[in-house]
Formats: C-alpha cells, sequence, structure tokens
C-alpha cells in the first residue's frame, strides 16, 4: 500500500510540474518583455552615453530579422532562444577592455541565463515544433552573430568594439521586444 501511495505522489508531482511549466510557457510572452525591459535598462546601465570617437567605426551587422517573423510563438521562442544564447556567448568573454559596470554587466548576464533556462523548459515542452525551418534561421543567426564576434576580435576587443556590439545587441533586443509584444 505504501508504495502505490509513493507513486500517487510522485504522479501528481509530476503531473503539477507539467502543468506549472506549460503555464510558465503559456505567459512566455510576458514574461520575455519584462526580461528585454530588464535587459535593456542592464545595457544602458552598464555603459554611459555611446562614445563619439566611436562613431566612426559603427558597423552594419544587419540583424536578420526574417527569423523572427513566424506567426507560430513556438517558433518565434525558438529564435529567440538561440539569440539569447549568441547574446550570452558574446557577453561572456575577454571583457577587460570594455569600461562597464561591473554588477549590471553580471545581472544582464544571469538575467540571459535565467532566460535561456526558461525557454529551453518551454521549448523541450514543444519538441514537436523543432522543425522549424530551424537550420536556415540557425544559420542566419549564427552568421550575423559571428561578424559581431570577428568584429570584436578584429579590433582585439577594444572600447569602441564593445561599445558597437552594446549598442547593436540593445537594437537586437528591441527588435525581440517588438515581435513578442505582436504575440
Amino acid at each position: 500500500i505504501m508504495n502505490a501511495f509513493g507513486l500517487i505522489q510522485i504522479g501528481l508531482i509530476l503531473s503539477s510540474t507539467t502543468i506549472i511549466s506549460s503555464l510558465q510557457c503559456n505567459h512566455l510572452p510576458l514574461q520575455q518583455r519584462k526580461v528585454i525591459e530588464n535587459s535593456l535598462r542592464l545595457l544602458d546601465k552598464m555603459g554611459k552615453e555611446f562614445p563619439q570617437q566611436c562613431l566612426r567605426e559603427k558597423m552594419p551587422f544587419r540583424f536578420p530579422t526574417q527569423v523572427l517573423q513566424s506567426r507560430q510563438k513556438e517558433t518565434v521562442g525558438l529564435a529567440i532562444e538561440e539569440i539569447f544564447q549568441h547574446i550570452f556567448y558574446i557577453f561572456s568573454k575577454n571583457l577587460t577592455l570594455a569600461a562597464w559596470d561591473r554588477t549590471a554587466l553580471d545581472q544582464f548576464q544571469n538575467t540571459l541565463y535565467l532566460q535561456i533556462e526558461q525557454l529551453e523548459a518551454c521549448v523541450i515542452e514543444m519538441h514537436t515544433q523543432r522543425c522549424w525551418s530551424k537550420e536556415v534561421s540557425r544559420l542566419k543567426l549564427k552568421k550575423y552573430f559571428q561578424k559581431i564576434d570577428c568584429f570584436l576580435k578584429d579590433k582585439q576587443h577594444d572600447l569602441c568594439s564593445w561599445e558597437i556590439s552594446r549598442a547593436e545587441m540593445r537594437r537586437c533586443l528591441q527588435l525581440i521586444d517588438k515581435v513578442t509584444r505582436k504575440l
């Protein structure tokens, strides 16, 4: 009798976890808007005004907006997860010459990391949708973020390259925000 009762308890815990996780996934667009607002605020807090001496070095990275133009929440969720992973990767290395507020940077990284975890949980739940013209979108995003990464390396991660990258990530997050508001 005790074993059956234990199994019932485990079953209830698992099913409530699934229900909670699907509720969180249903509220993901609203949650993402809050995360993006917070991320934009932290990006601003990290650095000062855009340095004038960096204006002539600006790069046209051209974000592949088509990866966010699906009408399906799941597809957009997958693309956003991918974008957050790339942003997290870029902001996790060689930051010594970026003259940024370290606390705001750490909070920015933590916010991205937690959102990636949340999105991954939802993505696993909607794994049936996982075939989203995924490879094409993934390649476009990879190419876009590689351009930024190469730019940083070419400029030896100097102050201006970081400031330009920070401005580009701001633009990227604003595009995601615009899309999630429509979902």
